[in-house]
């Protein structure tokens, strides 16, 4: 949603994003028809975009257990030391050397609270 006040002695000002129900209705109680408001229908699905499917359709298994590893703030060794593996092993499958078993992408899966999808 876009919101944009004109309203002489204020400078012009927008607030794009997701906008509570109380922040809009504060909004429109004390701007009124100075304010415009975009509909949320004029937005797209981020997963419509081109930009998205080009990346989606670059993302490996390999990639986002490094991506999900790296977020967590995880080293391969810490990774590896939850796993009861070795950090090459870690290495390994982020580099695609090495394959992610199903039991392997489920641990994971719990490990970093995603769908085992992500991993298969």
């Amino acid at each position: 949603m876009l919101v944009v006040v004109n309203q002489p002695h204020i400078n012009n000002f927008i607030i794009q994003g997701v906008i509570s129900d109380k922040d809009l209705d504060f909004l429109k109680k004390h701007f009124g028809n100075s304010m415009t408001i975009e509909d949320e229908n004029d937005t797209v699905d981020y997963k419509d975009t081109k930009w998205f499917q080009e990346v989606e359709s670059e993302l490996t298994p390999a990639s986002n257990l490094a991506f999900y590893r790296k977020l967590s703030n995880m080293t391969q060794k810490e990774l590896a030391d939850r796993l009861g593996t070795r950090k090459q092993v870690i290495s390994d499958m982020e580099h695609n050397r090495r394959t992610i078993s199903k039991t392997l992408a489920k641990e994971l899966a719990s490990i970093f609270d995603v769908s085992v999808d992500r991993f298969i």
